[in-house]
């Protein structure tokens, strides 16, 4: 499995972007896919997640603000991110787990949020 994260970038206070994972591979075994970030001198954290059978859950900070997705095939899954705020300001990872509970990460994005 391996995945390809894109859609980083720089905005401004308020502004909205949507991050997008491709997966290639085995993708009918995974299980969760989810969104991490990690921001400078802080650890990774995780964002929001998405199951196989549509539940989500967020960190508190993102609540109401982002949204994750995925597609019926299970070939990409997004964040879309609205009102962004100087705090959202990271490297985003996506990362998927497969019902073995082996995980998967794509290469980091950068998304920066000027105020």
């Amino acid at each position: 499995v391996q995945l390809q994260a894109s859609g980083g970038g720089l905005v401004q206070g308020g502004d909205s972007l949507r991050l997008s994972c491709t997966i290639r591979g085995s993708r009918n075994s995974i299980d969760v896919w989810a969104w991490y970030r990690q921001a400078p001198g802080k650890q990774r954290e995780l964002v929001a997640q998405i199951d196989r059978d549509g539940r989500s859950n967020y960190v508190e900070a993102v609540k109401g603000r982002f949204t994750v997705s995925r597609d019926n095939a299970a070939t990409i899954f997004s964040l879309q991110m609205n009102s962004l705020q100087p705090e959202d300001t990271a490297v985003y990872y996506c990362n998927a787990q497969d019902r073995w509970f082996k995980t998967y990460w794509g290469r980091g994005t950068q998304v920066t949020v000027s105020s």
